[in-house]
């Protein structure tokens, strides 16, 4: 008789499922480290009687870590938990513990408490921008990765985003909220001001940041991990706002440790540049100003330059032909939009640059520019195009291009 599949009978019609897992990851004051048995192995992954490590869901990534049992080790590199049944499987990169075997689980204390200050922010935030305006509803979240998003409904503009940061950096400076995790059975869910529906039925766990004063600033329902304080995901800094599908405004923000390396790497950063400009920091936004209106000038400047060098080399340029022609060999690419734009009425001007950049401008009624200018390049090899008074592109061969020109004319 073959082996029976793991989970599985001899002579069985469908897979015995594993039992639940008993999660472990919802009391902040849990141990990283914990000790149970397997129960079962289905492939790479491992399922076991209790576990610390979160599974992946609700925009928060999973937990990792490691599992060590007598004699081995092996890293776990994700979990996912299994609605239907309720078990959390812990994929195992390596050898894997045999059923009934008794391991040692080490959940990695850094991603957890970053994806724990992430979510947490997440709840936080959400529940400012609510209270700035009841329209500002959640469509969907993702904290994931160090630059978490939250995608709102009801149209938030940068005033309401400023009020909604202001109002929650204000929240969590006075260090009073902390957390409450009931779980409460669905038919009293109307008891507590949700800023959401519950997804889930039966009995319902619910995430809750209460004052000292007894009022609740966030309360949801959620399986995800969370600070003991509000105040332990702070900063919570708001870094940019996109518009996305259906209308909706995504609000990409970094909260604790890792929105304080990024503000003192932007501060760094803006220090280094203040120095370069001789400016102390707070002035930077000036300083630049300053520059950036000085290099509009100059840019200004240098275009009036090359429009009137461009006018002395097109006058200089004698023209031949019938109709007349002017051809020109600039040492500047960037001269030859402006000679192109100097044609004499009634004329047709071609110039080449550097790097095979070419052009035909025509100020003549039967000379079309577009036209002259594909059939030199289908002689020298290149490509452009434009219209009738003045077409650009670029030649192969640069040294042949104005006779092609001349040839086609």
């Amino acid at each position: 008789m073959g082996k029976a599949a793991p989970g599985c009978l001899p002579g069985a019609r469908s897979p015995i499922l594993p039992p639940m897992t008993r999660p472990l990851y919802h009391d902040p004051y849990q141990p990283l480290t914990f000790a149970a048995s397997v129960v079962d192995v289905q492939g790479q992954e491992v399922a076991l009687a209790a576990t610390a490590f979160y599974p992946e869901s609700g925009g928060q990534s999973s937990d990792v870590g490691l599992l060590r049992w007598p004699g081995s080790e092996a890293r776990v590199t994700h979990a996912r938990k299994d609605k239907a049944t309720g078990t959390v499987w812990h994929r195992v990169d390596g050898e894997l513990p045999p059923v009934g075997a008794e391991v040692t689980g080490e959940v990695d204390p850094g991603p957890r408490w970053r994806h724990t200050q992430r979510h947490s922010a997440e709840h936080l935030l959400a529940q400012a921008f609510r209270r700035v305006n009841p329209a500002f509803e959640v469509a969907s979240v993702n904290m994931t990765g160090p630059e978490c998003t939250i995608d709102f409904l009801g149209d938030p503009g940068e005033a309401d985003i400023r009020a909604a940061e202001a109002l929650l950096r204000e929240t969590l400076g006075r260090d009073e909220l902390t957390l409450e995790t009931p779980i409460v059975p669905e038919a009293e869910l109307v008891n507590y001001p949700l800023r959401r529906e519950s997804k889930v039925g039966g009995q319902v766990r619910l995430v809750m940041f209460r004052g000292s004063d007894g009022d609740f600033f966030d309360v949801s329902a959620c399986g995800g991990t969370h600070v003991p304080g509000a105040a332990m995901c702070a900063p919570v800094v708001i870094l940019r706002t996109e518009r996305v599908r259906g209308g909706q405004v995504r609000v990409v923000f970094m909260a604790g440790e890792e929105a304080s390396e990024y503000l003192s790497g932007v501060y760094q950063s803006a220090r280094t540049l203040a120095q370069e400009f001789s400016a102390p920091v707070d002035k930077l936004p000036e300083r630049v100003a300053a520059l950036r209106a000085d290099l509009s000038a100059a840019r200004a400047d240098a275009d009036a330059l090359r429009a009137r060098l461009a006018a002395q080399l097109v006058a200089a340029a004698s023209a031949e032909g019938t109709p007349p022609l002017r051809l020109l060999t600039l040492d500047n690419a960037a001269l030859l939009a402006p000679v192109l734009t100097a044609v004499p009425a009634g004329e047709v001007l071609a110039a080449v640059g550097p790097g095979g950049r070419c052009g035909v401008a025509s100020a003549h009624p039967d000379v079309k520019a577009g036209d002259v200018l594909r059939a030199a390049l289908a002689v020298t090899g290149g490509k452009g195009g434009g219209k009738p008074d003045l077409a650009q592109g670029s030649t192969a061969d640069e040294g042949g291009f104005l006779e092609a020109v001349r040839q086609v004319l």
